[in-house]
This record gives structure tokens, C-alpha cells and sequence, in this order.
């Protein structure tokens, strides 16, 4: 059982839930208040939802053996451009105006996202660079489309898909089911979950074998940038608003720990979308513990990098090794002597 690649990250997700049920007993509690349920965990899944779309399409891409560090700045130019659109129209609260808003940020996320497939798939630009370069740009696209200031609209419609309920959950919740389900029944009941990890193990071997290596990139970077997209609609739609120094800042960085978290490896491959929403729902139960713990703003960063550097060595099977005392068998090490000897 603790073989499992779940194991240790549950177990982490458990010990923090019950340091924040010893801090705070009533942590757990659930209250009925208007038709809605409110609470901490209620609370960590709604405000954690951003980071998991975006993780969801984070680990796709990192199975390829690449990276995007533009999801953070796709959250912002989304947000500010569904934001940009309703308050141009005549009727901001108008079904029209907020699915056409709402239709032309995702639009906008997946043609973004297509763009860094493009570039890795096509020029053959190294990942990190290709993503780094929207990166930076895309959040100076953000602050142009918002004037460098903060877009407010007045539209509960679009408000309700951030901060809106259904079944007494916030609806967040089931968009997030929905792209988990959808990512899940694409990446294991068809064929694509096996041409990514192909991809990711021997991007030449499986273009040799058939596999439009240069294709699945394109198709997972454009969903990568899609979910950045969706998450950034709930951010803005959340807060009624657009931001687009602050929205989505730093989220490229906790959607690749989440994915470590998860047990899915950086040099790409195997993929647990599974541990990925273990991974973050970890790094959102941390940071309000963090919060309601009352650290100081100053090291809450340093605070945060100490909890994911120990869950990580924890994982490690090396790191567990050492600690019992059992040094890692060198190519001529073994437990036959008669082997030993021969070699």
C-alpha cells in the first residue's frame, strides 16, 4: 500500500487537514446558509479550482517532455478580455453579451495555447523558451486590453460562473469535474493517453512508429491553454473584475508542483491526473493553512517552498532509503555471493 504513488501524497493532504482541525476544531464543519454550503473544505475546492484546470493541462503537457510558463499570463489575458467585452456591451448582464464574451476568451486561450504547440512542434523551439516568450508578453497583452487598469462589470450572469452555486456547491466545482472527467475518459478510454506518453518516452521511436508526434503537441498545448483559459474566466468572473498585473501570477509555478506532487516526472511520460488534483488540492490546503495560521506575508513564499520540498523528499524512495540506512546497491552489489563473485 505505501508502494502506491497515491499514498504519500494523500497522506500529506491528511496531515495538513488535521494540523488545521487541531488549529481551528471546527475546520470541518459544513453549514446550510441560504440554499448554499459554506466552509473551509468547501472553501479549499472553490478557490483551488483555478489551479487544478490549470495543473489538469499542465500535466498533459509536461507528459510530452515539455513545460508551458505562459499559463499564468493566459489566465490574465482571458479574464481581462471576457471582462474587456461585457463592458462594452449595451447590456452587460445580457445571456449574449456573457456567453459571447465568455466564447471569445476561450477562443482566444486556445489559439494562444496553439501558438506554443506551434512553436515547439513546428519551429522546433525548445519549450521553455517558446513558453517563457508568451510569458512575458502575454502579460503585457493583458494590461493593453485593460489600459493597465482594473476592468469592473456589473453582470451577475457572467459573476455566476465564478461565485455562483448549484446543488449547494459552488459551481466551480462542477466545471472542474467536467474537464477532469473529460481529460480522464480522452487520455485512458481512447488512444491519445498512449501517444502522449510515447511521445514524451521516444518523441522520434513513436514518430517512426506511426505516431503524429507533431500533432499530439499541438492537441495538448492547445488544451493546456484552454484550461488556462477556463480558470481564468473563474478567477475574473469570481471577483466581477480583471487584473491583469496580478490575475494568474505565479500560477505556472504551483500548477508544475502539482504535477511533481502527483507523481508525474518533469523528463515526461507517465501521467496521474489523479495525483495531480491529490497535488493540488495539497498546495491550496497549504496555503490556507498558511492564512489562518496567520504567517507573516514576508515568508509565506519560504514557508510554501519548505512544505513541497518535503513532501517531495518524502516521495522519494532514495530519500526513505537513506533515512533507514539502506544505501542504494551499486551494478556490482547483490545479496547472491556466488554472483558476487563471478562478476
Amino acid at each position: 500500500m505505501m508502494k502506491h504513488r497515491l499514498f504519500w501524497p494523500l497522506m500529506v493532504l491528511v496531515v495538513l487537514l488535521l494540523f488545521n482541525l487541531i488549529y481551528s476544531p471546527d475546520f470541518f464543519s459544513i453549514k446550510m446558509r441560504d440554499g448554499h454550503l459554506y466552509g473551509s473544505l468547501i472553501d479549499i475546492l472553490n478557490f483551488g479550482s483555478p489551479l487544478i484546470l490549470v495543473a489538469i493541462g499542465m500535466t498533459l503537457v509536461i507528459a510530452t517532455g515539455g513545460i508551458d510558463l505562459s499559463v499564468g499570463s493566459v489566465v490574465a489575458i482571458t479574464g481581462a478580455m471576457a471582462c474587456l467585452s461585457i463592458s462594452r456591451a449595451n447590456d452587460q448582464n445580457g445571456l449574449v453579451a456573457v456567453l459571447g464574451a465568455v466564447g471569445i476568451a476561450l477562443v482566444l486561450s486556445a489559439a494562444l495555447g496553439l501558438w506554443n504547440g506551434f512553436l515547439v512542434a513546428r519551429i522546433g523551439i525548445q519549450p521553455i523558451i517558446a513558453t517563457l516568450i508568451l510569458m512575458v508578453a502575454g502579460r503585457g497583452i493583458a494590461q493593453l486590453i485593460t489600459n493597465g487598469q482594473i476592468i469592473t462589470v456589473l453582470s451577475p450572469k457572467y459573476q455566476y460562473i465564478g461565485a455562483g452555486s448549484l446543488l449547494t456547491l459552488p459551481f466551480s466545482i462542477f466545471i472542474v469535474a467536467a474537464m477532469f472527467v473529460i481529460a480522464s475518459l480522452l487520455t485512458r478510454k481512447t488512444a491519445l493517453g498512449l501517444f502522449i506518453e510515447a511521445v514524451g518516452c521516444k518523441p522520434t521511436a513513436s514518430r517512426l512508429a506511426g505516431v503524429r508526434s507533431r500533432t499530439v503537441m499541438l492537441a495538448v498545448y492547445m488544451f493546456c491553454g484552454l484550461c488556462a483559459g477556463i480558470a481564468g474566466l473563474l478567477l475574473s468572473s469570481n471577483v466581477s473584475s480583471a487584473d491583469g498585473n496580478n490575475a494568474g501570477l505565479w500560477y505556472e509555478l504551483d500548477a508544475i508542483l502539482a504535477v511533481v506532487i502527483g507523481g508525474t516526472s518533469l523528463t515526461g511520460g507517465r501521467f496521474y491526473l489523479a495525483g495531480t488534483l491529490v497535488g493540488a488540492l495539497i498546495i491550496q490546503t497549504l496555503t490556507t493553512t498558511i492564512y489562518m495560521v496567520g504567517v507573516p506575508p514576508e515568508i509565506t513564499l519560504v514557508v510554501k517552498a519548505l512544505v513541497v520540498l518535503a513532501v517531495c523528499l518524502v516521495q522519494s524512495e532514495k530519500f526513505r532509503g537513506l533515512l533507514r540506512g539502506r544505501p542504494k546497491a551499486g551494478p556490482l552489489q547483490t545479496a547472491n555471493p556466488e554472483v558476487k563473485r563471478h562478476a
